[in-house]
């Protein structure tokens, strides 16, 4: 990295400065050229100081960078007094906008990705452009840096050995609490984004369908008022039930089920015995391996000797 040049003024351009520097604390440096093909950077959750040197020498070196939202992007750029040209790419133009970027990469040229904070392609568009580029063959590169998802479950408190991300829960009640039902048994710490206006009924729908779950509510995270409050889902529904309504990004953090006592052979049978009554061989299996935690491949066993039983 060259030597910084002094620069005065948090917003004027330096005389003479080129396309592509950028400033850090009141230093100007140069970026060079950027390797030709898509860059996928990482921005900031909301502290500007997570913003790795790495990014920005890409930002400021590449030729064009993709925004979600090309105003949220601009206040970045500003604050590192990074001038590349910015064009929208989003859900909404993502299919016009994909021919186009390849077009572009096929050129030759340096194409930045960001989101409008954090990583890219976490919950936000962008997946189907890098699945294009790497069927063109055109190289597609990651550089890492802040993550709401990989914050929240740092400070939860709870294992990280294994996490299931999903992203936003389905607004309304019913479709909430059908969807928690189908990763209700994912032996893994549940990671998910929610919204202020939606936080407390979310709440309510986890302790109703997970139970009495440890979990935590992460708020804007990195910033001046970064809050965790941690305490098992009944707890913290009563507490966000009582509570004005939060604002921030929120990421909710749901430690994995229990673990289930090994159910015993005779258990099984008395189990799928019961099942067989009104139900096939496959579906009684898959009923009690759920309701016992078994695996559904050894209670499937079970149920088939038990059948052949019966029948003869």
């Amino acid at each position: 990295m060259p030597s910084p040049a002094p620069r005065t003024g948090r917003t004027a351009v330096p005389p003479g400065a080129s396309s592509r520097q950028y400033w850090i604390d009141g230093h100007v440096f140069e970026a060079p050229k950027a390797d030709a093909g898509l860059s996928v950077v990482a921005t900031p959750i909301g502290n500007l100081g997570d913003m790795t040197l790495r990014g920005l020498r890409t930002l400021a070196g590449a030729d064009v960078i993709l925004a979600e939202d090309s105003r949220v992007t601009r206040k970045l750029l500003t604050h590192f007094g990074i001038r590349t040209p910015v064009l929208a790419y989003h859900e909404h133009n993502e299919s016009e906008m994909r021919p186009k970027v390849v077009a572009r990469l096929q050129a030759g040229e340096a194409l930045a990705l960001v989101s409008d904070a954090g990583t890219p392609l976490v919950s936000d568009p962008g997946f189907k452009l890098v699945r294009d580029l790497a069927g063109e063959g055109l190289p597609v590169t990651a550089l890492p840096g802040a993550s709401a998802v990989l914050a929240a479950l740092v400070l939860g408190g709870l294992p990280t050995d294994r996490f299931f991300f999903e992203g936003f829960l389905p607004p309304k009640s019913a479709a909430r609490r059908a969807r928690l039902a189908e990763i209700l048994d994912v032996p893994a710490t549940l990671v998910m984004f929610e919204t202020g206006p939606r936080l407390a009924a979310s709440l309510t729908d986890l302790a109703e369908v997970l139970g009495p779950r440890q979990a935590s509510v992460a708020r804007e995270l990195t910033k001046r008022f970064e809050e965790v409050r941690r305490g098992t889902l009944p707890e913290l529904a009563t507490a966000y039930a009582d509570k004005a309504q939060p604002k921030g990004e929120i990421v909710l953090v749901v430690g994995p089920p229990p673990e289930r006592a090994a159910a015993s052979v005779d258990d099984l049978d008395s189990a799928l015995r019961e099942a067989l009554k009104s139900s096939s061989v496959k579906d009684a299996a898959a009923e009690v391996a759920k309701a016992s935690g078994t695996p559904r491949r050894e209670v499937y066993a079970r149920a088939l000797k038990l059948a052949d039983k019966s029948a003869t």
